[in-house]
């Protein structure tokens, strides 16, 4: 007779790779993962040719492969859950939120999967696919001009929620966005590492994944150098800002980066097509920011283990053309 493998009180969570069978009352229940449990646990891989001879080790944290394909589906299903423990929101309620894209197409997914009418507002430059997959999910998608930018687009999410239209998460001043990284993305990045992680990159535009894992893993170990990314005056890097002083996110910190890196727009991207040509790595334009940001550290320091953030995929920028050109 076989050995019960499982004998429980009650279901363990699941994650996305498993399943759990579970006797209740003498009856096995297979217990299978929802999509909301595909999120986060997602894979630490190192760079193979881009680094050359090198004492360091260079990973990046390959976000992308979230089911709605970018970072941000953490903080997304994050501020949900949290908002519907605080009483704040309940489904069937409208929720609000300003875009530049990858936390729109997280909260559609998580809206659709939790009962939320969803309203996006984003600049209309952002790319098709961005656009496109917001709509998918159900989210009505409202657009402010290029001129108008992030700035005009939390402008008017704030005035949505003023006139009754429904209730704004704002990921920008929001403690559950970088609450998110602190539960997860960094315990696992200490994890994958066993430890020995000595410098994080991450590109900063809302600022929560920077924010959430600097504060895990300077608790584990203060001697790990955070470093953040802003594009350099001039260039337009998608998903990360420099901030005007009346629009920086509430939930930064500054003290928590050790240091800021100025990206080129050029350098973001020739580093992001050398990400899929040399690495098989299919990355967007500030995560080739971020890897051209750790590829400068490595050729200051020794035996370093570096981690960047891959925030999301590429292919939701290949109507932009940014992989046309040569590398």
């Amino acid at each position: 007779m076989p050995a019960d493998p499982l004998p429980l009180h009650g279901p363990l969570p699941v994650s996305c790779a498993t399943f759990q069978a579970v006797r209740f009352n003498d009856v096995m229940t297979t217990h299978y993962p929802t999509i909301a449990d595909c999120v986060g646990n997602t894979p630490l891989v190192r760079l193979q040719r881009l680094p050359g001879e090198t004492s360091n080790t260079l990973l990046v944290k390959l976000e992308g492969n979230n089911p709605a394909g970018s970072v941000k589906d953490r903080p997304a299903l994050s501020m949900i859950n949290r908002a519907e423990l605080r009483g704040d929101i309940a489904p069937g309620d409208t929720l609000i939120e300003a875009t530049s894209g990858n936390t729109g197409i997280a909260l559609a997914m998580a809206a659709a999967i939790k009962g939320y009418r969803m309203i996006l507002i984003m600049p209309d430059n952002s790319s098709a696919e961005r656009k496109a997959a917001m709509t998918a999910y159900g989210a009505e998608l409202i657009l402010v001009s290029q001129e108008e930018g992030m700035e005009g687009a939390r402008d008017l999410a704030l005035k949505l929620q003023a006139e009754g239209r429904g209730k704004v998460l704002d990921q920008f001043a929001n403690g559950d966005n970088p609450q998110a990284h602190y539960t997860s993305t960094g315990p696992e990045i200490w994890r994958q590492t066993a430890g020995t992680i000595t410098h994080f990159i991450s590109s900063m535009g809302t600022t929560g994944t920077i924010m959430g894992v600097s504060r895990y893993l300077k608790e584990q170990n203060p001697a790990v150098q955070i470093i953040g990314l802003q594009p350099l005056e001039g260039s337009a890097i998608p998903g990360i800002r420099r901030w005007p002083q009346a629009y920086l996110p509430k939930i930064f910190e500054a003290e928590r980066v050790d240091r800021v890196v100025d990206m080129s727009q050029h350098e973001a991207e020739q580093v992001m097509r050398r990400m899929a040509r040399e690495e098989g790595i299919f990355c967007g334009v500030s995560s080739g920011g971020a890897v051209a940001a750790a590829l400068r550290l490595s050729r200051e320091v020794e035996n370093a283990v570096i981690v960047a953030i891959i925030c999301d995929r590429g292919d939701r920028y290949l109507s932009t053309g940014v992989y046309d050109a040569p590398v």
